[in-house]
C-alpha cells in the first residue's frame, strides 16, 4: 500500500446512514470498494468488460474500536484501521489489473491473517507518515531560505510562507499525478463513489442516470483531511519557534501526531456542520480540493460503483436474514 492509497482511502473518510448501516468507500484500480460495520465489497471492471466482486467479512478489532472513541488520538487509530481494511481490496484490484480472467496468480495462503493484517497496517502507517514528513519538513526548509530577507524573517510570515509552500506542493503533486492514465481513472472511480453516496443520501433510486447527475463532491471525503493538515498545522506551529532551523524541524516532527489528530477532529466537525447554515464554510477547502482528487466518471465506471454498493446491500440483507433465523 502506498502513501497515495492511504490518502484517498475513504474508510476513514466518512460515515453515512443508509437504511441498513453506516457505509464508507474507496476508489481502487478499475473499481470501487464500499464497506459497512461488518463487511467490505469491491467491484472491478475486468479486461473482458465483466464485473468481478471481492467480498470480505471485517475482523473484530476491539482495541482499535476503543482507541477510535478517544478524541485527538482516534484519528491515528482510524488511519491504522483504514489502511488495513483497504489493503486486501486494493491488492485484489491491482493483481487483476491488465490480467485476463483465469490468468491470475494464486494467492499465498501460508501467511497468517493476523501477520498479514499487522504487516499491512504498519506498512501503511509508515508510508503515510513518511509522506507527511516529506510534505512537512521540505516546506519548512524552503521557507527558512526566505529568512535571509529581513521582511520575510518574522515568525508569523515564516509560518505563512511554509503553509503556502505546502499548498503549492500538494496541489502540484495532485495535479501532476492526475495526468497519468492510471491515476486519472482512479480519480474517476473516486468521483463515481461519491456520486453513488450522494445519490443514496438524496433518496433517489440507484440508477446510472440518477448517479450521473449527482455531485462528485462530498462533504465527508477523506481527501479533505489533506487540506486540513495544512490549515491546522499552520496554527499549531505558531506556538513553536521557527529559528534555528534544526529546532524548527524537530518541532515539526514532534507535533506531527498532534496535527494529524486535530485535523481528524476538524474532519469530524465538518460532518456535523454540513447541515448548519453558516458553518458549512468549514468544509469548503476540502470540497475545493476534491476538484483535483475526483474526476467525472463515465457510465461504465458508474455501473461498477453501483454494482459494488448493491453487493454490499445484499450482504447486509443476508446478515439480517440470518440474524432473524
Amino acid at each position: 500500500m502506498t502513501v497515495h492509497d492511504i490518502l484517498f482511502e475513504d474508510g476513514m473518510r466518512f460515515s453515512m446512514k443508509t437504511a441498513q448501516a453506516p457505509v464508507g468507500g474507496q476508489a481502487i484500480v478499475e473499481g470501487v470498494m464500499f464497506q459497512n460495520a461488518t463487511h467490505a465489497v469491491s467491484a472491478i471492471r475486468r479486461n473482458d468488460d465483466t464485473i468481478e466482486t471481492f467480498e470480505q467479512k471485517k475482523p473484530s478489532r476491539p482495541r482499535i474500536a476503543v482507541g477510535k472513541k478517544i478524541p485527538l488520538i482516534r484519528g491515528l487509530f482510524a488511519l491504522v484501521e483504514s489502511s488495513a481494511n483497504g489493503a486486501s481490496h486494493m491488492n485484489f484490484a491491482s493483481d487483476r489489473y491488465g490480467v485476463n480472467p483465469g490468468e491470475e496468480e494464486p494467492e499465498d495462503a501460508s501467511q497468517g491473517q493476523l501477520t498479514k493484517w499487522l504487516g499491512v497496517a504498519v506498512l501503511g502507517v509508515l508510508s503515510f507518515f513518511f509522506g507527511k514528513l516529506m510534505f512537512t519538513l521540505l516546506p519548512a526548509f524552503l521557507a527558512s531560505l526566505f529568512s535571509y530577507f529581513p521582511a520575510l524573517s518574522g515568525h508569523l510570515i515564516q509560518n505563512v510562507l511554509e503553509a503556502l509552500i505546502k499548498l503549492t506542493l500538494l496541489f502540484s503533486y495532485l495535479y501532476l499525478i492526475s495526468l497519468t492514465p492510471l491515476v486519472k481513472r482512479l480519480f474517476q472511480y473516486h468521483g463515481a463513489e461519491h456520486k453513488v453516496i450522494n445519490c443514496v443520501e438524496s433518496g433517489q433510486t440507484l440508477t446510472v442516470e440518477n448517479v450521473r447527475t449527482s455531485s462528485r463532491l462530498h462533504y465527508r471525503c477523506g481527501s479533505s483531511f489533506l487540506i486540513f493538515t495544512v490549515i491546522v498545522g499552520f496554527f499549531v506551529y505558531l506556538i513553536v519557534p521557527t529559528d534555528p532551523l534544526w529546532l524548527r524541524l524537530v518541532c515539526r516532527i514532534a507535533l506531527l501526531p498532534v496535527v494529524i489528530g486535530l485535523s481528524f477532529e476538524v474532519l469530524q466537525l465538518t460532518n456535523k456542520a454540513q447541515n448548519i447554515r453558516g458553518l458549512r464554510v468549514i468544509a469548503l477547502p476540502g470540497l475545493w480540493l476534491q476538484y483535483l482528487t475526483t474526476k467525472e466518471p463515465d457510465d461504465s465506471q458508474i455501473e461498477v460503483a453501483i454494482y459494488a454498493f448493491e453487493a454490499l446491500e445484499k450482504q447486509e440483507h443476508n446478515l439480517h436474514e440470518n440474524a432473524l433465523g
